[in-house]
């Protein structure tokens, strides 16, 4: 029977991560997916991309594996631009305000597994295993017995889970939940633009949803996410592709000149989902398992890295024989639920506040966006938050 300190179930990055920040301190980990092993990344830009802030970048930083990710298409962001479509209301950053190099990167979330996983095989301490996945789970007391398809038993102290949204472990040791649905659908996809993005992710609200603009490593192509109401995202991906360009470049303003999608455009429903215990004994949740938010902010990934520090620094802190204690899991499970409420408040508020065309509502965000553009330290303030500083 192999025998580890931690069992890690979910290899995306923020799994990948915590693995990672575990085996640096010379702890044991096994990581278990049921997905391929990360894959070097093709011609062709991936539609799914994360707003690394510069938190999460210190994170990757500390763990020596920023380097790496950043050869991977990482795209640096120096400016931001929100408006309000039709609105006076504009709020507009740049980094050499806040005395910074960039705001953020704009990475493709297959770089950020593939940088990690690569990091990760440098390890003796650390067991991957794409491709497989668990028969059972069962805990003691003390320890977690995971079985494996093939049969395969492991023991460990702890047991992570970072197996997303609809996550198997958190159903089955009945960790309640709320949630809501934001009646909102998103649409990602990859679009080439007549103008260079100039470094700069641009926002607009429309009165569906927001439209995001996020610079990628070519100059002449974006990342979108248009997120809007489930019958409006029906009818876009319904479109022609040339049909689709023209509604963007209407909904941008024209800000990138004409725009050419590529053609795999794909569309989700996004729901706010919010795990009303982290803790079960020796099984606690991270990342999407435990929350889920508009991704309006971007701040989706880097809440989940936010998990994944906390739990790395309690872990390594501990003291002789003793690992993963209850006290500390539990220091974790009150620290990362009090962040991840107030940032589902603030995006729920967020989404209220910019949603529709009411004309006293426009006059609000407008009068709102301009005096916080105008306004330097609360402006600053805005910044800071935007970028995790």
């Amino acid at each position: 029977m192999q025998q580890v300190q931690v069992c890690i179930v979910g290899g995306g990055a923020v799994g990948l991560t915590l693995a990672l920040g575990l085996a640096k301190a010379g702890i044991t980990v096994q990581v278990i997916d049921s997905s391929g092993e990360p894959q070097p990344l093709g011609e062709l830009f991936a539609n799914r991309v994360s707003a690394i802030s510069l938190a999460s970048q210190t994170l990757f930083e500390r763990l020596e594996v920023w380097q790496d990710i950043r050869a991977l298409r990482a795209t640096p962001y120096t400016h931001m631009d929100v408006r309000d479509q039709d609105s006076f209301g504009k709020i507009a950053f740049n980094s050499s305000e806040l005395d910074l190099p960039e705001l953020g990167h704009i990475i493709e979330n297959d770089a950020i597994r593939y940088g990690l996983y690569n990091k990760l095989k440098q390890f003796s301490n650390v067991s991957l295993a794409f491709n497989t996945r668990y028969q059972s789970i069962h805990q003691t007391d003390s320890d977690v017995l995971v079985t494996l398809e093939s049969g395969t038993p492991l023991m460990a102290k702890l047991l992570v889970a970072c197996d997303g949204a609809n996550s198997a472990i958190r159903t089955q040791f009945k960790m309640p939940m709320t949630f809501w649905d934001y009646d909102h659908h998103a649409i990602v996809a990859t679009v080439k633009t007549q103008l260079p993005h100039d470094a700069t992710a641009r926002q607009v609200f429309l009165p569906t949803g927001p439209l995001a603009f996020l610079p990628l490593h070519d100059e002449y192509h974006h990342s979108i996410v248009w997120s809007t109401s489930p019958q409006e995202a029906e009818r876009l991906m319904a479109l022609s592709d040339e049909d689709f360009n023209k509604a963007l470049n209407v909904a941008i303003d024209g800000q990138c000149g004409l725009c050419e999608v590529a053609p795999d455009r794909a569309v989700f429903p996004l729901r706010m989902r919010y795990a009303k215990q982290w803790l079960n004994n020796k099984v606690v949740l991270m990342g999407d398992a435990a929350h889920t938010i508009h991704p309006l902010a971007g701040l989706g990934m880097n809440l989940g890295l936010k998990d994944a520090e906390l739990l790395i620094d309690l872990l390594s802190a501990e003291q002789g024989s003793e690992f993963a204690t209850h006290r500390t899991l539990r220091e974790y499970e009150r620290a990362r639920k009090l962040d991840a409420q107030k940032h589902i408040a603030m995006m729920q508020g967020l989404k209220e506040l910019f949603e529709g065309a009411h004309p006293l509502k426009k006059l609000v965000r407008g009068v709102g966006l301009s005096m916080v553009d105008k306004l330097g330290p609360l402006k600053q303030l805005f910044a800071k938050q935007a970028v995790g500083k």
